[in-house]
C-alpha cells in the first residue's frame, strides 16, 4: 500500500466537489438513473475525474470512484490526497471502490460526499469508511 500520500490539499474541498459535480452528468446510468461523479486529487496536484458507467450485466458496471482512480493511474499518478464524490444525495463509495482506494491512499485521506443539487455534504476519511482493508 502506498502510504506516501499526504492529506493536505492543494485545492479546496469545494473545488474538488465542484469537479465531481461537473462530471456526474456524463455518467451512463440508463438502469439506475443514479448518476455519480468523482474527483480525485493526485499528489501531483492534478484533479482526476470519473463517472459511473452501467452495463446490462450489472457486475460489469464501473463506479465513478474506480474510474477516477484508473484515470489517474493511466495518467501516471499513483498517490492521492483527497476524493470528492457527488451523487443525488451524499453516499459513500461501495466496498470494491474502498478496497481499490485503500491500495493507493493513506487511511487519513479525506473523502467528501456531496449532493448534486444542493450544498449538502459530509467529510470523512478513508479509515472512517473502511477501517480494515484487505492486505497481502
Amino acid at each position: 500500500m502506498n502510504k506516501e500520500c499526504a492529506s493536505t490539499l492543494f485545492v479546496s474541498e469545494e473545488t474538488l466537489l465542484a469537479a465531481a459535480r461537473a462530471v456526474a452528468p456524463r455518467a451512463y446510468a440508463p438502469y439506475s438513473h443514479f448518476t455519480v461523479g468523482a474527483a480525485l486529487l493526485g499528489e501531483d496536484g492534478q484533479i482526476y475525474t470519473g463517472c459511473n458507467v452501467e452495463n446490462a450485466s450489472y457486475g460489469l458496471t464501473m463506479c465513478a470512484e474506480r474510474n477516477a482512480v484508473f484515470h489517474a493511474v493511466a495518467s501516471g499518478c499513483r498517490a492521492f490526497r483527497a476524493l470528492a464524490i457527488a451523487a443525488p444525495r451524499p453516499v459513500p463509495p461501495c466496498g470494491a471502490c474502498l478496497q481499490v482506494l485503500a491500495a493507493f491512499c493513506p487511511s487519513a485521506m479525506p473523502i467528501v460526499l456531496g449532493a448534486l443539487d444542493s450544498q449538502d455534504s459530509k467529510r470523512l476519511t478513508l479509515a472512517d469508511l473502511f477501517p480494515s482493508p484487505f492486505t497481502l
